[in-house]
């Protein structure tokens, strides 16, 4: 039988692969994820009681001194007065109130991983739909079990073949989030109202929940809507046997002392935590770069800001497409594609912001610059990030948690450091600081991961048997008795 039909799904007759509905929904969840993330930083601007706010003597960013690209006409446009809300929060509870989701997300991860490899990946995800609460710090908890979670639904359904591809779809769902929630939120919060933001993204997380639960299985094994074909090439794909879902908890125990100490493991750690530094700092900061510094309107600043998250989207897909079919073709082998991600993820958004920091008000080529960074940026994605399942499929869930745990850190003090440089100084000086920190914590990243970096299973990753299971007792006796019997 031939490659193609073996990987067909039983889905619509047969004509959908049950593991890329599995890949598409994952990317719907990890797209609202995000929306969750960047909703508030749209919305709390209908939210806040801004003239209340201002008599307090917060006048914030927008008080500050003029930028040095600035014009007569842009700058009128910019101070549009905005629509004072219910609330009057200062900078301070403002800045707590959006880094709290992030407080929430670094402490579910470890414990989101291991449920998720001892029990159910699918539950500890769908967990996440059930986060629409008043608290950040609730749908920080949410949030915080995906990627653990997912990275267990990988290591079961992504052949090795595939596992590019299938990890971008995932977790480029993030960048198609960001881009559709923040055009949205800020819509909704104008034309209707800013509760309107939460209560339509509730809605969609409460549809997603329905189809995650009815499609999705935690293996091959478990799935009801799957051919045989696909569950075989799945399994032959991944050397699982049959029973390979039935696993206990005394065979995972993770080997935390050869992990921690694994070359392989702390090329990842490292350039996740360098990594997602630029990723936050273009996630949450670049609105305020466009703002401040390019001097863009409000209107235009949105689009601008949503652009180059699309095109980080379409670009993960079509690199990851791209080290498969080289991979599968024995061009490259494993550990060079996840280099070549990576390198991406970080040579070219590191040279864009070298550049960015010396073109002075040449607003159009920032705005290139800042495109083309924030877009490979999405190399991670099949990089990096899918580098957990390559060294250890058995712990990958785990893995995960531990690098997005110090990976977190990035989220919580990006925004501390951005605004504690440019609160008074709105220049491009204080940007060349922020710019230069995070050239040198790519350097890092590049020197560490190329050197380290690995795409092959790492040994500790073995499922050891314990003896008295493999040599029961009672047989043996049985086997003394047989002897005795037959001598007679």
């Amino acid at each position: 039988m031939s490659k193609d039909v073996k990987a067909r799904g039983s889905l619509c007759g047969g004509k959908i692969s049950t593991r890329y509905v599995l890949a598409v929904l994952g990317s719907v969840g990890m797209g609202i994820v995000y929306g969750l993330k960047v909703n508030l930083h749209v919305a709390i601007v209908s939210m806040v009681n801004h003239t209340a706010v201002s008599a307090m003597g917060e006048g914030g960013h927008d008080s500050g001194g003029a930028s040095m690209c600035a014009d007569e006409s842009s700058v009128n446009a910019t101070d549009i007065p905005k629509e004072d809300g219910p609330f009057i929060w200062s900078k301070v509870v403002q800045g707590i109130l959006l880094s709290a989701y992030f407080w929430g997300y670094i402490i579910a991860q470890l414990p989101g991983g291991r449920i998720a490899e001892l029990f159910s990946a699918k539950w500890v995800m769908f967990f996440f739909g059930f986060h629409q609460c008043p608290l950040r710090i609730g749908e920080g908890i949410g949030g915080g079990v995906t990627f653990p979670a997912m990275h267990v639904m990988l290591a079961h359904w992504a052949p090795p073949n595939e596992r590019s591809v299938m990890s971008s779809i995932v977790y480029a769902g993030t960048a198609l989030g960001t881009v559709i929630f923040m055009l949205l939120s800020g819509i909704i919060a104008g034309g209707i109202n800013w509760e309107a933001v939460f209560y339509i993204q509730g809605g969609a997380s409460t549809l997603w929940l329905l189809l995650w639960a009815i499609l999705i299985a935690d293996t091959p094994q478990s799935q009801k809507f799957i051919s045989e074909e696909e569950r075989d090439y799945i399994q032959s794909s991944l050397n699982q046997g049959a029973t390979e879902e039935v696993k206990h908890e005394k065979q995972h125990k993770i080997p935390w002392k050869s992990a921690l100490t694994s070359p392989a493991f702390l090329a990842i750690l490292v350039a996740h935590t360098c990594s997602n530094w630029g990723w936050y700092m273009v996630l949450m900061e670049l609105p305020l770069y466009m703002k401040t510094v390019l001097n863009f309107k409000i209107s235009e600043s949105a689009i601008l800001t949503s652009m180059p998250f699309l095109c980080m989207w379409i670009f993960s897909m079509i690199l990851s497409k791209v080290l498969d079919t080289l991979r599968e073709k024995k061009i490259i082998n494993t550990t060079a594609a996840r280099k070549i991600a990576t390198g991406c993820a970080s040579v070219i958004p590191m040279i864009c912001f070298i550049i960015l920091c010396y073109i002075g008000c040449q607003r159009v080529l920032a705005v290139v610059l800042m495109t083309v960074a924030v877009m490979c940026i999405g190399g991670m994605f099949c990089g990096f990030l899918s580098n957990h399942i390559d060294i250890a499929p058995n712990f990958a869930g785990t893995l995960m948690a531990v690098t997005n745990t110090v990976a977190t850190i990035p989220g919580i003090t990006v925004p501390i450091f951005v605004g504690a440089l440019t609160t008074a100084d709105h220049s491009i000086g204080a940007w060349r600081i922020i710019f230069w920190t995070t050239v040198a914590l790519y350097v890092i990243e590049i020197v560490v991961y190329m050197m380290f970096g690995s795409g092959e299973e790492q040994p500790w990753n073995k499922i050891e048997v314990e003896p008295d299971e493999t040599q029961p007792l009672k047989p043996q006796k049985e086997d003394k008795k047989d002897n005795k019997a037959g001598s007679v």
